[in-house]
């Protein structure tokens, strides 16, 4: 099919399209609620690290280094066994009990996180995702605390300094699941895949009118 007809033939049948985006939008939106909608933590810290070197770049990039460690370190079972015993009111019923399997605990605690460094700066990004609002404010605390007291026993280097720069804000309505974006995904899917339809079909009736007067 050449590009002109398949643009007649998109063009005569936009109904049949929308309709298709209209259920992917719909679509899209319902798998959203499938999972609990989480509320985030963010919190971010400053890590400084001692250096012999006057060199300011080799220092910024040391101190990249160790923000980049510990914003996987966060991740392991060491930490947040730290972080339960930090003495904040966390919850510990939302995590599964130790005589339950120790990779599903993993796996609630490090879907709970996300973490990311400011490249050429030693600021380290943690958000923590909840369904209460209150849970995800008060592990956020816990990290920050954890960090900012031990921090220096996770990293290689020595003369590490963490302190707290932005304590931890909540956002006020649910981030995750992202409705619009998984709206606009669904939109975009239900679009294409409303196109492909309509092109197939009137590829397959011309077929049929063919192979019926040959």
């Amino acid at each position: 099919m050449t590009t002109a007809r398949a643009a007649r033939v998109l063009s005569r049948y936009w109904t049949t399209i929308m309709w298709f985006t209209v259920f992917g939008v719909v679509l899209g939106v319902a798998l959203s609620f499938v999972r609990p909608l989480e509320y985030r933590a963010s919190s971010r810290l400053l890590i400084t690290q001692e250096s012999v070197s006057a060199d300011a770049y080799t220092a910024s990039r040391s101190a990249e280094r160790v923000a980049d460690d510990l914003a996987t370190i966060v991740f392991t079972t060491a930490f947040f066994d730290q972080v339960l015993s930090a003495q904040f009111n966390i919850d510990e019923s939302q995590f599964p009990s130790e005589e339950e399997k120790e990779a599903k605990r993993r796996k609630v605690w490090r879907r709970m996180l996300g973490t990311s460094v400011e490249r050429g700066t030693g600021l380290l990004s943690v958000d923590t995702y909840n369904k209460e609002p209150e849970q995800a404010k008060q592990i956020s605390q816990a990290i920050a605390f954890v960090l900012t007291q031990q921090g220096w026993r996770y990293t290689s280097g020595g003369n590490i300094s963490v302190r707290l720069v932005d304590d931890p804000l909540v956002s006020k309505y649910p981030v995750r699941p992202n409705i619009p974006t998984n709206a606009f995904i669904g939109l975009i899917l239900g679009a294409l895949v409303g196109g492909a339809y309509v092109l197939i079909r009137s590829e397959a009736v011309i077929r049929r009118k063919k192979f019926m007067h040959s």
